[in-house]
């Protein structure tokens, strides 16, 4: 194989309390495509602000074409050669076109900007790329799919020889997406080395040559696509043996839903979020949402929590088409929402316990009707108990208790308005193992004793397993599989999210 272009050598990254990179190795060659994967906080993203000059590295070092370089800032690295094109477009939406491709590098003649020559060279520069948009208009007039494009186009004009896609079709459709892989493709012939992230395990085995895996912020390992089975890829980015997936002890026998049906959505799809999720949630059951980081899972809950607009398919509430226009109409039909993140999200850190759980409550009721204080107490005395949350008392400051504790509040703050639906997005994330388990348990004796539908989202598959009595496998924005009964397992779904390939 020829030289490598960039090669990075046992690369360490320490922030306070963790270390985010551990003697890591990558390497990129010239014309290829070369994806970089691992769970949330695997250290992908550390890895490329240090190589971008975001973040300096603790040790190891950066050789680009055989020399070694040192990137301080983004700008180093620019100069360096090295463009990133992320996830959010981060262009200036009230300039122009040609103004975003060339700011802060405009052509200049006697001293001036040289406008006829900055829409010019934009022009030439998009149609490389198959865009033929007016460049003199602001760029908020164009939709994102453009936008990226355009963010690529200033990429690549600065002499780039390492092109960085962060999520780069998050945000588009199919045929977006394909357009965007024709260019990425054109540029890979160009002898570009593309560094591609993605939690979409079709569009990586379509488009990369090379995987390199990260777990924990160390190295896994580094791939040919062509040789590295789907499920052996995800059996390497969650750590399992899938010749030897244990079976977890039941924690307690699971719930068994009734007939009846309280929420089900029939091909209901989402622009740029979800593509096809048909699903019934029964009363009484927990209904797993599993499927690896960027699957579709979250979007489905916000879907069913008025947070995404349904914009295919329908969406049904005890048979009744329903179009949840936003979470109010949702927590009116009695559906409840636990997001992801509890920090930015959840918890409001400079409130009491008892007035974060009294929260949801007071907003159903409107700003002039004021919950006595004495309901309060009572509400927030009621679910300390029931949840067990450790507070000196319910006027204690939620931002000062610990992350296990500040996730029950939420949960009473959502069971405070006596739920029908209850969603939990990553509910045990970053809380300690006997925490987790309390959860797990309350989410099942929610749907056995109180007969409400629980639906439960991790990435933790082991605690899925043990917590759904049914598994509903997203990939790719929809779903690929439903698993009942002894269908239920690790292996399962990892089978599922691969595509059923072994």
């Amino acid at each position: 194989m020829a030289a490598a272009l960039l090669e990075m050598r046992h690369i360490d990254k320490v922030f306070p309390g963790v270390k985010a990179l551990s003697n890591v190795d990558f390497t990129l060659h010239a014309g290829e495509i070369h994806s970089l994967m691992g769970e949330n906080g695997a250290g992908k993203s550390t890895l490329v602000k240090v190589l971008t000059g975001v973040y300096p590295k603790d040790g190891g070092t950066i050789h680009l074409n055989g020399k070694e370089i040192y990137p301080k800032t983004p700008k180093d690295a620019q100069e360096e050669g090295i463009s990133t094109v992320y996830q959010e477009v981060n262009l200036c939406p009230n300039l122009t076109v040609a103004e975003n491709i060339f700011i802060g590098r405009e052509p200049r003649r006697f001293g001036f900007i040289d406008w006829k020559e900055v829409n010019r060279r934009s022009i030439e520069l998009l149609k490389k790329l198959d865009v033929d948009i007016d460049v003199s208009k602001t760029l908020d007039n164009y939709p994102v799919a453009i936008q990226q494009m355009v963010a690529i186009a200033r990429a690549v004009d600065v002499d780039a020889k390492i092109l960085i896609l962060d999520e780069p079709t998050s945000s588009l459709n199919e045929v977006e997406t394909e357009r965007l892989f024709r260019i990425v493709r054109q540029l890979q012939k160009q002898g570009m080395g593309i560094i591609f992230i993605s939690h979409f395990l079709e569009q990586i085995y379509e488009l990369c040559d090379h995987i390199t895996i990260l777990r924990n912020g160390e190295l896994v390992g580094s791939y040919e696509v062509a040789k590295l089975p789907r499920l052996e890829l995800i059996a390497k980015m969650v750590g399992k043996n899938l010749n030897d997936v244990k079976d977890m002890d039941k924690m307690a026998e699971k719930s068994v839903p009734s007939d009846e049906v309280f929420i089900e959505t029939n091909h209901a799809a989402s622009t740029g979020q979800i593509k096809d999720v048909s699903l019934q949630i029964h009363k009484g059951e927990v209904i797993g949402l599993a499927g690896l980081l960027g699957s579709g899972r979250t979007e489905t809950a916000e879907m069913m929590f008025g947070l995404k607009e349904v914009t295919g398919g329908s969406l049904k509430i005890n048979g009744k088409d329903e179009k949840l226009s936003n979470p109010m109409a949702a927590m009116k039909e009695k559906i409840a929402f636990c997001p992801e993140d509890r920090k930015l999200s959840g918890i409001i850190g400079d409130l009491t316990v008892r007035e974060n759980i009294i929260l949801a409550l007071q907003a159903m009721d409107g700003m002039f009707t004021h919950i006595p204080y004495s309901k309060q107490v009572e509400l927030a005395d009621k679910f300390i108990d029931k949840l067990r949350i450790k507070v000196s008392d319910r006027d204690q400051l939620i931002k000062n208790l610990s992350g296990g504790n500040q996730q029950k509040v939420i949960i009473a703050r959502w069971l405070a308005t006596q739920p029908r639906f209850l969603i939990l997005d990553e509910p045990t994330r970053g809380i300690d193992v006997g925490t987790k388990t309390e959860i797990q348990k309350m989410a099942v004796e929610l749907a056995k004793n109180e007969g409400m539908s629980v639906a439960f989202i991790s990435s933790e598959m082991d605690e899925m397993v043990r917590t759904c009595s049914k598994l509903v496998v997203m990939r790719d924005r929809k779903k690929v599989a439903e698993l009942t009964g002894d269908q239920i397992s690790s292996d399962g779904v990892m089978e599922a999210i691969a595509g059923g390939e072994k």
